[in-house]
């Protein structure tokens, strides 16, 4: 037993979450867990949720919400199902395959005596709405009329990592600090927040009684997209953006300007520019009688997006780009995100076999800097150490702590320790003076026998002026890092035999 929102005792539901290996299902999914319900995935492909830590406390069920079969044993037994499938992009037909699937998932909900449908649409938008928002509408209506009770929530721009609308706001702000846009940035829209997004789908397993009826969604602020990208370059640290609206680009020319300047697929944009086109403002906030508020309100659109970037800003490397997997916040990514979601990340990768032993190895790595260098052109560190002193940097100057051993917070020249796993990684975070962040991770891996090093330099551009940095430097990798393996394998071989 719980306490729902209205303060009634309600038994904790088996929940289906179809779309589990989407943006708001991979999120909703432990979400409910954490609430103390059973869930049931269901999904196309069981495959794509084997890196999801939450997985394993869940049951996967393969089925196509078009498949009635399928779907309906999928259902059995299920109190409240959550129906978050939409059709991006892709063929003409997108509203025709939408009507097909939701029809005949509320025609198997009915069968298997499901209590509850809970529904994420669009925004409920003023004027002729575009093809995908009409679509979502009429899927929204199809489980209104349905014989299942249904809750269909009605949400415009979602901010958190991941999300396309998000992911496109944020490439957009970060790579153009001039830019000319189309009339839709002065569309008022009004974003809500992932977490707030989730707090209301899970607050839907636990509501009683029967509620059949739409309800609006959003945050506290109501901004135009202008004012979203002037929001998010202030959170973000970047210099205030210059936007001068023109009328001269179609639905089809913004999609394809969207896709050249962002890695948001042209596809995906279109749909998306499309119901930009449109005002999207809350008309109503009656949900607030079902599931109120939370005592500190809301989540405002800066403070969404800070959360959107805390893992860079806690610059925890290992957990926002390498596993992905471990329990974090709504607004983190997810190994299921598109490639192209997250930010902008470049990655210098090299790996080496080491003639020596793993020991050994970890022992020039754990050594690294101040009077024993950088095992690549020395000349080409002190320019940069130099370099970075003309501009107010701490250079190479720094040098070491201790010549043998390292702690996390040591400062090594223009790095500094931000993780030490003993025999097996170090990793570096830059002090030098730069337009975004990096880090540098050095390792040992045994594998087969073979001792390996392993060597990641990792870039997080701030602005366009960060990608520009990436861009001039990449040539010089070669000269700067291409050289560190073979040199620390040969410093490996001469350890080991030192040692013997």
């Amino acid at each position: 037993m719980t306490q729902s929102s209205r303060g009634m005792s309600v038994d904790m539901a088996l929940c289906l979450v179809t779309g589990a290996t989407g943006y708001i299902g991979g999120r909703l999914a432990p979400e409910l867990l954490a609430a103390g319900h059973d869930v049931r995935c269901m999904v196309r492909s069981a495959g794509r949720l084997r890196d999801l830590w939450w997985a394993a406390r869940t049951e996967v069920v393969e089925a196509d919400a078009t498949d009635s079969d399928r779907t309906r044993r999928a259902l059995n037994g299920v109190e409240v199902a959550y129906y978050l499938i939409h059709t991006m992009g892709g063929s003409g037909r997108f509203a025709e395959q939408d009507r097909r699937a939701a029809r005949t998932f509320a025609a198997a909900a009915a069968q298997a005596g499901v209590r509850r449908i809970v529904y994420l649409g669009g925004p409920a938008s003023e004027g002729r709405l575009s093809p995908h928002l009409s679509s979502r509408a009429e899927v929204g209506e199809i489980f209104l009329r349905g014989a299942v009770p249904a809750v269909v929530l009605r949400a415009a721009v979602i901010i958190g990592s991941g999300s396309v609308s998000f992911e496109m706001l944020r490439y957009l702000t970060e790579r153009l600090p001039v830019m000319t846009t189309p009339r839709w940035v002065r569309s008022r829209t009004q974003p809500i927040a992932v977490r707030d997004v989730l707090r209301y789908l899970v607050a839907w397993a636990e509501v009683p009684g029967t509620v059949n009826r739409g309800f609006d969604i959003g945050g506290p602020d109501v901004l135009t997209y202008a004012d979203m990208m002037h929001g998010y370059a202030a959170v973000a640290g970047l210099p205030p953006r210059v936007i001068i609206p023109v009328a001269v680009l179609s639905p089809r020319l913004s999609s394809l300007w969207v896709g050249l300047v962002t890695p948001v697929p042209a596809r995906i944009a279109r749909p998306l520019v499309e119901s930009l086109r449109n005002e999207a403002v809350c008309g109503e906030h009656d949900i607030a009688r079902y599931v109120p508020d939370p005592e500190d309100g809301l989540t405002g659109f800066r403070r969404a997006v800070s959360l959107a970037l805390v893992k860079i800003k806690e610059a925890d490397v290992a957990t926002r780009w390498s596993s992905a997997s471990t329990p974090g916040a709504p607004s983190d990514p997810l190994p299921t995100d598109p490639d192209w979601a997250g930010g902008s990340l470049f990655v210098d990768e090299r790996s080496l076999v080491v003639p020596a032993s793993p020991q050994a190895l970890w022992k020039v790595i754990e050594g690294v800097g101040g009077g024993n260098g950088w095992y690549s052109l020395p000349v080409a560190w002190k320019l940069r150490g130099l370099a970075d002193r003309l501009v107010g940097g701490v250079g190479l100057r720094r040098g070491r702590r201790d010549p043998a051993r390292l702690r996390v917070g040591d400062s090594i020249d223009f790095w500094r320790v931000e993780e030490v796993l003993p025999g097996r990684l170090l990793r570096l975070r830059a002090e030098m003076r730069l337009p975004g962040l990096a880090w540098l991770e050095l390792g040992v891996v045994q594998s087969d026998g073979r001792t390996i090093y392993t060597q990641r330099a990792i870039f997080h551009p701030r602005g366009l002026l960060g990608h520009l940095y990436w861009w001039v430097i990449s040539p010089f990798h070669d000269l700067i890092f291409g050289r560190m393996p073979v040199n620390v394998a040969i410093a490996a071989r001469r350890q080991e035999r030192a040692s013997s």
